[in-house]
């Protein structure tokens, strides 16, 4: 099975005062704005990075929760945030890291089984997969 999505993106101007706009094919996004200042200097707007975090959080939590009752195990409650680095590397720029920070509410479960669960599930991850970066996760049960 193979599953296209999409996302696209405008832009005008140059790279500092240009602006761009991104969309999902969801229309979750639709023209969202972005630019320079959103990206470097903390202007509201969106991202690149942001987006790949909030990828990266959505995709691991279901992969965790798919682990999770392949093991037995039904999850309360679980809150992922993921913080992607992009770091100037002497190439230019370069996205170097993901840190996963998971919460979790598990009934019945101990927490070396649920630290080995949490890594199959960080390392299966399509998106972690996908990344060319450090990718680290904190996980605690609540």
């Amino acid at each position: 099975m193979k599953i296209n999505r999409t996302g696209s993106a405008a832009w005008a101007g140059n790279l500092k005062e240009g602006k761009g706009a991104i969309s999902t094919q969801s229309g979750a996004l639709k023209a969202y704005p972005y630019g320079f200042g959103s990206r470097f200097e903390g202007v509201t707007g969106t991202n690149p990075e942001e987006l790949i975090a909030a990828a990266h959080a959505g995709c691991f939590t279901m992969a965790l929760s798919l682990a999770l009752g392949e093991a037995g195990y039904t999850a309360d409650q679980m809150s992922t945030n993921a913080t992607v680095a992009l770091e100037q590397v002497p190439e230019g720029f370069s996205i170097t890291s993901s840190h996963l920070v998971l919460r979790a509410k598990i009934p019945n479960i101990d927490d070396p089984t649920f630290q080995a669960i949490a890594a199959k599930a960080k390392a299966g991850c399509p998106v972690s997969k996908v990344l060319n970066a450090k990718v680290t996760l904190d996980a605690a049960l609540e």
